[in-house]
Parts: C-alpha cells; sequence; structure tokens
C-alpha cells in the first residue's frame, strides 16, 4: 500500500489547514486510515483521527471538536480539516493506513505559528 499525503504549511494562530492522503495498491475492502502526529518529547506518535470503512471515527484527545476527518470511498482518500489551530499543533502529520498491516505515510510538516 501506497500514501500520498498533501497538505500542510504555515498558518496563523486560530487558521484552517485541511490534511490528505490517498492510498493506493492493494487496497482491502476493510481497512482503517487516518492521521497520527509525531509528540515532541518522546518521538512517538499520538492518534489525530482514524476514519474505518465502517465509518467509525476516533479522535484524539486533544482534538476537542477542532478536526473533521471524512473519507471518500471511492478513491481511498481520507481528509482532515483542522480548524482553530494551536502553536501545539505544530508537528509532522503522519497518514496512517491499517488493515491486517499497518503502513506510513512520509509525514507532512504542520506549523501554526504567528
Amino acid at each position: 500500500v501506497q500514501l500520498v499525503e498533501s497538505g500542510g504549511g504555515l498558518v496563523q494562530p486560530g487558521g484552517s489547514l485541511r490534511l490528505s492522503c490517498k492510498a493506493s495498491g492493494g487496497i482491502s475492502l476493510v481497512y482503517v486510515m487516518g492521521w497520527y502526529r509525531q509528540v515532541p518529547d518522546t518521538g512517538g506518535r499520538e492518534l489525530v483521527a482514524t476514519i474505518a470503512t465502517t465509518d467509525v471515527i476516533q479522535y484524539g484527545d486533544f482534538v476537542n471538536g477542532r478536526f473533521i476527518i471524512s473519507r471518500d470511498g471511492a478513491n481511498n482518500t481520507v481528509h482532515l480539516e483542522m480548524h482553530n489551530l494551536e502553536p501545539g499543533d505544530t508537528g509532522v502529520y503522519y497518514c496512517h493506513f491499517r488493515n491486517w498491516l499497518a503502513y506510513w505515510g512520509q509525514g507532512t510538516q504542520v506549523n501554526v505559528s504567528s
């Protein structure tokens, strides 16, 4: 499975960004797809948002209603709309695809700064 990410960039606090990720190659009928971001202190990754082919959605605790994830099943693409961004949202965001295996995108940088 290959993941192609788009979006990200620089935005002022309170602004919005949209991330997209398209999966291709060996896509199963059932999968979970979404975004994680790198945790600065530990280097690990924390959940931002995921959506399954069953349309079950999970958001990270820090999202607090600011982000919306959606999917285009016909094109195996997920979109993440991020609103009211805060400086603490700055970081590298990774697309994630999971069926019986897990795949990661290369990451896209999000910078929230005035």
